[in-house]
């Protein structure tokens, strides 16, 4: 009987042991088990995150082709400012040149204003020795006539002798 109490208690121990191994196994999976909960969420969150990631690149990708197309035209763009600085600079050579031919003209305009206050002057100077030539004449018309006069009456006087 001894034999078969040190068998029970071998099997007890065995039992005893085997419980605390199916706690400990218990307790494992129940961690295991909470563990792989939680890198289910993490997988969810990182599928997620993924996903928002994903979105997140076409959107970029997306820009970039917008940037790239705005380079392009940009790169359009550039050249017709080139152009328009181009023509700017014409412009602005030509409103020199329209300056300088300005100033030209306002000083001809200048000295024809002078030359023509010294012909005035002359034209006044020459209508004023013009006047005093008529009057002059028309004295001398008068005397002639008075010269006239008296040798008509002169010649009358002598001819009635």
């Amino acid at each position: 009987m001894e034999r078969i109490r040190q068998r029970m208690d071998a099997l007890r121990l065995e039992a005893d042991d085997s419980a605390a191994k199916a706690e400990e196994y218990k307790a494992k999976v129940k961690t295991l088990d909470t563990e792989n909960t939680q890198k289910e969420q993490e997988i969810t969150s990182l599928t997620h995150k993924n996903q928002v990631l994903e979105a997140e690149v076409e959107k970029l990708e997306g820009q970039v082709k917008t940037f790239k197309d705005e380079a392009g035209a940009g790169a359009g763009a550039s050249s017709q400012v080139e152009a328009m600085q181009r023509k700017i600079q014409v412009l602005e050579e030509e409103a020199e040149e329209s300056d300088r031919t300005i100033r030209e003209l306002n000083e001809k305009l200048r000295q024809t204003d002078v030359k023509s206050g010294h012909f005035e002057r002359k034209v006044q100077a020459l209508e004023q020795t013009r006047d005093q030539w008529e009057t002059k004449y028309e004295e001398m018309a008068k005397k002639y006539a008075d010269a006239q006069k008296r040798i008509d009456d002169f010649a009358n006087e002598l001819g009635d002798l």
